[in-house]
C-alpha cells in the first residue's frame, strides 16, 4: 500500500473544456474570440496603417516605382535614338540620291556641250533638235542649271579664266567670253564655268585720275577770277598808261564835264 499526503490534489496541466469556455467572456457559444484576435481588433485603423509603412509591401512599392521610373527613362533615351537614326538615315538617302544624279549628269555634260555648238551653229535642226530639247527638259528636271554669261565680274568660285587681256573698256576683271557654260545642282557647282577674262589697262586709272585733277584746277579758277578774267575791267576806269576810257554808252556824263583837251566844257 501507498500512504497519500495529504492536503494536495492533483490537477491536470491542461484545462478541459468546460473550464475553457467559463474563461472566455463569450460563454459557450461560437462566438467567442481568442485573444489574440481581441488584440488585433482593438488595435483600430490608426495601429494598422503604422504596420503598413514598416512593412515588407511598402519597401517593395518604393522599389517598384523606382524600376519604373529606370525603365521610362530608358524608353525615352530609345525613342530619341531612334528619331536621331531615322533623320541620319534620311540625310544619308538624300545625299547618296544627290551624289548619284551629280555622276549622271556630269558623264552628260560633253553631249549638252555639243548640242550647244549644234545650236550655234545653225545645225540643229530637224530629228536631233526634238531629241536635243528633250534632254534639256529632262535634265533641268533633274536639277541641272547653266551659268555663265558675258559681262559679268569675274568670281573664281564659278569661274575658270582660260584666257586673259586688256581692255580700257572695262573697270574691273570681267568676263567678256564664254567659252564653256557652267553647270550647278541647286549650290553645288559640278563644273565651273570656262571663260576668257579682261582687266583694266595699268595706268589707265591713274591718268583717268590726273585728267579729272586737271579739270577741276581749271574749273576753280574760273570761279575765282584768275588769269582768264584778267582783261574784263569795268568801262571807264583807267589802262596802263594812265589814260582815262569812256565809259559805255548812257553813262550821263561820267568823264565829268571835261574834254579830252583838258579844258572846261564851253557848253
Amino acid at each position: 500500500m501507498t500512504e497519500e499526503t495529504p492536503g494536495f490534489e492533483e490537477k491536470p496541466d491542461v484545462p478541459t473544456d468546460a473550464e475553457t469556455a467559463e474563461a472566455q467572456p463569450g460563454g459557450t457559444d461560437g462566438s467567442a474570440t481568442s485573444p489574440g484576435a481581441r488584440r488585433a481588433e482593438g488595435a483600430g485603423p490608426g495601429a494598422a496603417g503604422n504596420g503598413d509603412a514598416n512593412s515588407p509591401l511598402s519597401g517593395r512599392l518604393d522599389e517598384t516605382r523606382k524600376a519604373l521610373e529606370e525603365r521610362t527613362k530608358d524608353l525615352q533615351r530609345l525613342q530619341a535614338e531612334y528619331q536621331n537614326y531615322r533623320r541620319r538615315v534620311e540625310r544619308d538617302r538624300v545625299a547618296v540620291k544627290e551624289v548619284a544624279i551629280a555622276n549622271l549628269l556630269t558623264e552628260l555634260l560633253p553631249v549638252l556641250d555639243d548640242v550647244g555648238r549644234a545650236r550655234d551653229h545653225d545645225e540643229l535642226v530637224g530629228g536631233f533638235k526634238s531629241v536635243a530639247e528633250s534632254l534639256e527638259t529632262v535634265v533641268a528636271k533633274m536639277g541641272l542649271m547653266q551659268f555663265g554669261k558675258e559681262g559679268e565680274p569675274f568670281d573664281p568660285l564659278i569661274h575658270e579664266a582660260l584666257m586673259h587681256s586688256y581692255s580700257p573698256d572695262v573697270t574691273e576683271t570681267t568676263c567678256v567670253q564664254i567659252l564653256q557654260p557652267g553647270y550647278r545642282i541647286g549650290e553645288r557647282t559640278i563644273r565651273p564655268a570656262r571663260v576668257a577674262v579682261a582687266e583694266p589697262q595699268p595706268g589707265a586709272s591713274a591718268a583717268q585720275g590726273k585728267e579729272g585733277e586737271k579739270s577741276d584746277e581749271k574749273q576753280a579758277d574760273g570761279d575765282d577770277g584768275g588769269p582768264s578774267s584778267a582783261g574784263s575791267a569795268d568801262a571807264g576806269g583807267s589802262d596802263a598808261s594812265g589814260s582815262a576810257k569812256p565809259g559805255p554808252a548812257g553813262s550821263g556824263g561820267a568823264a565829268g564835264g571835261e574834254t579830252d583837251s583838258g579844258g572846261p566844257d564851253e557848253g
